[in-house]
């Protein structure tokens, strides 16, 4: 099944994208890396402040199509360069920022 993502980076990007519940994480962020230009090795991705294992999927992390709709995307929390951004979807905690 299908997840839907809110990235929000640095205030001014915001990226929406689909995925599927069977991704991992570490696959999640090769797609960010097209957009974003940035390796997986500088990308973190948290949920509920925990740091997102690379080798989970993103139904393992919570991520399901139950709580990621179209209608209402999950946010993910990440860290990218130094730069701390939290903003926040309820349904799905989830927003990008850069490694510290």
């Amino acid at each position: 099944m299908d997840v839907f993502l809110m990235i929000r980076r640095h205030k001014t990007t915001t990226i929406f994208m689909d995925a599927k519940e069977s991704s991992t994480v570490f696959e999640l962020k090769c797609i960010v890396e097209g957009i974003i230009k940035r390796p997986p090795e500088e990308q973190r991705l948290y949920k509920d402040d925990q740091l997102l294992n690379d080798g989970k999927t993103l139904g393992e992390c919570g991520f399901t199509s139950q709580t990621a709709r179209p209608q209402t995307p999950a946010t993910v929390p990440g860290l990218i360069h130094g730069v701390l951004v939290l903003e926040l979807i309820e349904v799905f905690k989830c927003v990008l920022c850069v490694s510290r």
